[in-house]
């Protein structure tokens, strides 16, 4: 495939899920950077279902959610964690607003790339629902867990490989 000289392109190629990070913090203006891509992601009717709890590294409620997923380590070294949730009175269809939600959360992941950070998208966490929400004193009533993000500045790059394209297409272009 030939390479396109485009930096979106470029950073969707080199994004990698980064689990682990130095001491150095994350800025309330990186994370605040990071929230503002989030909500520019494309949602059905524009009804933009995100709601996002920003949670500084040190804050007690880090170590709570550490405990509640495979990926405590990350949850731990990470300086500033992203909890994307959605807002059940925002919501027309389930399908489509998870899916919304799973946009802005790529938005996240590619922003903190864009700003030489290292994050990793906590999905599995979801399962615990229930637990994430006492944690972080959510209302189960008023929204569900869509996804959290573990951010800092990457002390090794992640690596990944993909498939091949061919072996993803239902009828070759």
């Amino acid at each position: 495939m030939p390479e396109l000289d485009n930096p979106v392109l470029h950073a969707i190629r080199e994004r990698r899920s980064v689990r682990r990070y130095t001491e150095e913090p994350v800025s309330a203006d990186e994370v605040r950077a990071m929230l503002e891509a989030a909500r520019w992601a494309p949602s059905g009717k524009n009804n933009q279902p995100w709601r996002f709890l920003a949670i500084m590294g040190g804050d007690a409620r880090q170590q709570a959610l550490a405990e509640l997923t495979r990926s405590g380590s990350a949850v731990q070294a990470a300086k500033a964690l992203i909890v994307v949730a959605l807002d059940k009175s925002a919501m027309y269809h389930q399908i489509k607003d998870h899916q919304s939600c799973g946009a802005a959360m790529q938005n996240i992941l590619l922003a903190a790339h864009s700003l030489g950070l290292g994050a990793v998208w906590l999905g599995e966490i979801v399962s615990r629902e229930r637990q994430v929400f006492e944690a972080l004193s959510l209302d189960p009533d008023a929204y569900e867990l869509a996804a959290v993000a573990a951010i800092g500045r990457p002390s090794r790059q992640g690596s990944g490989q993909r498939k091949p394209l061919a072996d993803l297409l239902i009828e070759p272009l």
